[in-house]
């Protein structure tokens, strides 16, 4: 990236400016942005709260939260003094229009672009849109960026998003999926269509199956009010594993653009295979976690924490066998796995390719023979590409071994830092590129899939299947991909 990138200045303005998300996330990312200098000399950040806060104790705030979550290294007094004079502090009641004249005049007289970041629940989303409208701050080049949940099912994202279309249209919109911004997400279209070594190979010719693990070590984190009503179903799958699925998926767009990407993720979402109640039991599992321990900690079970009713059939681990019914993918299953307090944080995506039709070596090392293009979101990103190789040796004949080539992005650019997703997101948002963010039509064919699927396990009666913290999930996620005559790469 480069200085170059932003040609234009912008008014930023984040609603729910005191919130964890703001502090612990978006205002580190701005930091950065500053620090590499990818922010127009006249770019503004206005945090937007409803807290009582001078400038001065807003300022404080922020500065102590850098210190915090940004690391020591890349915090420096020079980059701080800079980044501290483009911030400002408006006090607005959100459900108030004569507040948000505040807005309108800061911004008068100036030819910023109006950029407002949503870091509110979603409820708020109807205050600040109309609000925005009647203190007249919306212009054709204003912009919203919204973050999830947006709706709790189909008709809920329906209201949301005809609430915000009331007053932007779809081109001003920017729906964050933050795992979009991900720099080994973004390595995938490079992966794909820049390299036909893999370009060539990306359909049912040539692999046999899909595997995307998004695993937490984290519970609830005391959000157990909200989380019982929502499960690991909403929570994760309907928004990032499916745009992880749709990334692998994709055919190759015409054309590198927001609406050429966007267009292609869409065909993957609406050719998914429904999971109905007469095929659920086979093709899903949920999961919800007993005590247990990760990492040589206890950890209470989801009943158990803090707040809970001590009753709830809500899934804190789902997998799944998705279909895509397409010539891409015909007949390649995608094993979908994601849940809490599992054994390891980890995201990854493994791409297993078929074996040679006619084995030639020692039958007993037949299991070694698969490749695997292992894709890692985190917590280290990078891409191996599993290989079989001979062992070198005088005594042990044509014996096989399985190695792997390994691309690690921290390594090897000793200096340069991999910068975090919302980072990213920002910066784009800014620029005005779509790209990276989710389109309406898409998130509506997302939730269509999953309401179906949450549908048959409420008409089948499904019931969670405990599994203890620390583990990879019930038993039945095993059985699962096992019935297929697969296994989960570990």
């Amino acid at each position: 990236m480069s200085a170059q990138l932003i040609n234009h200045a912008c008014d930023f303005v984040l609603f729910g400016a005191r919130g964890d998300l703001a502090m612990r996330k978006l205002f580190p990312a701005l930091y950065q942005l500053h620090r590499a200098g990818l922010l127009h000399s006249d770019t503004r950040l206005i945090g937007v709260a409803r807290n009582e806060s001078t400038q001065e104790e807003f300022i404080e705030a922020v500065q102590a939260t850098l210190k915090r979550y940004v690391k020591p290294a890349e915090y420096d007094e020079g980059s701080w003094e800079g980044f501290s004079k483009r911030l400002h502090y408006l006090k607005v009641e959100m459900t108030k229009a004569a507040d948000y004249k505040q807005i309108t005049r800061f911004a008068e007289g100036s030819s910023n672009t109006l950029v407002n970041y949503l870091s509110t629940p979603p409820a708020l989303f109807a205050d600040i849109c109309k609000n925005l409208h009647l203190s007249g701050a919306i212009q054709p080049n204003t912009r919203i960026i919204i973050e999830k949940p947006i709706g709790h099912d189909l008709e809920s994202s329906k209201e949301i998003n005809d609430t915000v279309a009331q007053y932007f249209k779809e081109e001003q919109v920017y729906r964050i999926d933050h795992y979009l911004g991900k720099e080994t997400v973004q390595n995938l279209i490079a992966l794909r269509f820049a390299n036909n070594l893999f370009g060539s190979q990306w359909n049912q010719n040539y692999i046999d199956h899909v595997q995307i693990t998004v695993a937490e070590t984290v519970g609830i984190e005391g959000r157990w009010g909200y989380y019982d009503k929502v499960g690991q179903m909403r929570d994760m799958v309907q928004n990032h594993v499916l745009q992880l699925l749709c990334m692998v998926a994709m055919d190759p767009p015409s054309q590198l653009t927001a609406d050429g990407i966007r267009d292609e993720k869409l065909k993957v979402l609406r050719a998914l295979r429904p999971i109905t109640a007469e095929n659920v039991a086979r093709r899903a599992v949920r999961g919800q976690y007993t005590a247990g321990a990760v990492g040589g900690a206890a950890c209470p079970g989801y009943k158990e924490e803090e707040g809970s009713s001590g009753r709830s059939n809500t899934e804190t681990f789902v997998a799944l066998r998705a279909n895509i019914d397409n010539w891409r993918w015909a007949s390649v299953p995608f094993y979908i796995r994601t849940g809490k307090r599992m054994a390891t944080r980890m995201a990854e995506i493994v791409i297993v390719y078929k074996n040679q039709p006619h084995y030639i070596f020692d039958p007993k090392q037949k299991s070694m023979v698969t490749n695997k293009l292992i894709i890692r979101l985190q917590p280290d990103e990078g891409i191996r590409l599993q290989v079989v190789t001979k062992e070198q040796s005088l005594d042990k004949g044509m014996a096989l071994q399985s190695r792997g080539l390994n691309l690690n992005f921290s390594e090897g650019q000793e200096g340069v830092r991999t910068p975090e997703a919302y980072e990213r997101l920002i910066l784009e948002a800014m620029r005005g590129n779509q790209s990276l963010f989710v389109r309406r039509d898409e998130i509506e064919a997302s939730w269509r899939w999953c309401d179906e699927l949450i549908k048959a396990w409420d008409e089948s009666g499904d019931q969670v299947k405990p599994y203890p913290a620390g583990s990879w999930g019930p038993i039945g996620s095993i059985a699962l991909i096992e019935r297929d005559g697969r296994s989960w790469h570990e």
